[in-house]
């Protein structure tokens, strides 16, 4: 976020405290019950953000160097991602052109030079060429150049990975963020090392764990004693670009910046600041540190798996280094393991009760009721196609 922005969202959060407010919608929204249950729309949701994509993966810390690599399979597609040695990113679908299996097997990996296919041999290289395979010559109106890893669209910028799950297509990032690239930019993203990640599974709809971001009103209530001694409870700005969205929270700290001048305010110490990369995506800055949340949904709509990841400004080279960030992880994960998971996983639940047909996103909800009006819209603007195929 430019430093412009930081000063105005900082004096608006002030404003909110002053005046005991928080960024408000116009009306309240009622969302269908059936938006987190219907195995139909769970199953058009599928088709249009996770068959197509294209998806945000993460931060480039990912794979800092040349020949490191790693698999991802969350999406439904087995794709499998390569930093090439002049430094550039690579993207594939983690498919032997000769019988299916899998080129890739392990999580990630540095140092290679080429994949090799575990059943039969063949090779291909950083660039997805088949470079060799045994018993050559049984293969010989088989052309290599035509039976090569499949290509899959990629793109890095601002320090982050896109990729789109579909091979020969395009896209625009800055089309994508729809106005959020100068806020993305001005991190410096590329900057960061990846420090861990760690993979949940939980009984609720993929949507659900995607909304415990969107709002601070369950602060005080849910988190009394792990995230409300930090942070004010329905206290929040709010900003939409396109389908994707802001949300700046106030650290109990913030009346500090009071007695400052706004050139000395260092506006991050004393918020966090939240988007949701539309769809499936939470990127979190808090201070010095950035955690990332990659949601998908499981076979069905009441299963969801993701991955949640932690960078940090500089490599941690020494023990008192590890322990301050394990520290900050393990407090992030009992904070939505034991409390806003086992929570939506009890609404998950309730919504099959019969006890209502639909749930209220307040007025003080505006990230929520944006995040569920972008996704209903997507489906409405896709439903031609998709009933088409």
């Amino acid at each position: 976020m430019r430093r412009h922005d930081q000063i105005a969202e900082a004096k608006e959060l002030l404003r909110h405290l002053d005046r005991r407010t928080t960024a408000l919608a116009d009306g309240i929204y009622r969302n269908p019950v059936t938006d987190y249950t219907c195995a139909a729309q769970a199953a058009r949701e599928a088709a249009l953000f996770f068959r197509d994509g294209p998806i945000n993966v993460g931060l480039s810390a990912l794979l800092p160097r040349p020949g490191d690599w790693m698999t991802h399979d969350h999406a439904g597609q087995p794709l499998l991602f390569v930093r090439r040695p002049e430094g550039s990113l690579a993207a594939f679908l983690n498919v032997c052109r000769h019988r299916g299996a899998r080129v890739a097997t392990a999580a990630c990996g540095a140092g290679a030079q080429s994949f090799s296919c575990p059943y039969h041999g063949w090779t291909y290289g950083l660039d997805g060429a088949l470079i060799a395979r045994p018993e050559d010559a049984a293969f010989a109106s088989v052309e290599r150049a035509t039976h090569g890893l499949q290509p899959l669209p990629v793109v890095e910028k601002y320090g982050m990975i896109w990729v789109g799950l579909r091979p020969g297509g395009a896209f625009d990032v800055d089309a994508l963020l729809a106005g959020a690239a100068d806020d993305i930019a001005a991190y410096g993203l590329q900057s960061y090392h990846h420090y861990e990640t760690r993979t949940l599974t939980r009984e609720m709809n993929w949507k659900l764990a995607i909304d415990t971001f969107g709002e601070t009103y369950h602060l005080q209530y849910l988190h009394p004693d792990t995230v409300s001694p930090l942070f004010y409870s329905n206290r929040a700005t709010f900003a939409g670009f396109g389908p994707n969205h802001r949300m700046i929270v106030a650290r109990r700290t913030i009346d500090e910046l009071r007695g400052q001048p706004e050139e000395q305010w260092d506006v991050f110490d004393h918020t966090a600041v939240i988007y949701v990369l539309f769809p499936n995506t939470v990127f979190l800055f808090q201070r010095d540190h950035v955690e990332t949340w990659h949601v998908f949904p499981g076979e069905r709509p009441d299963r969801c798996s993701m991955y949640v990841s932690l960078y940090i400004p500089e490599p941690a080279t020494s023990d008192s280094a590890k322990r301050h960030w394990d520290k900050n992880f393990d407090l992030l994960m009992a904070t939505v393991e034991r409390q806003d998971f086992p929570t939506c996983e009890g609404m998950q639940r309730g919504f099959l009760s019969g006890a209502q047909e639909a749930i209220v996103f307040g007025r003080n909800e505006p990230a929520l009721q944006h995040y569920h009006r972008s996704i209903a819209a997507a489906l409405a603007a896709a439903e031609p196609r998709l009933a088409a195929e």
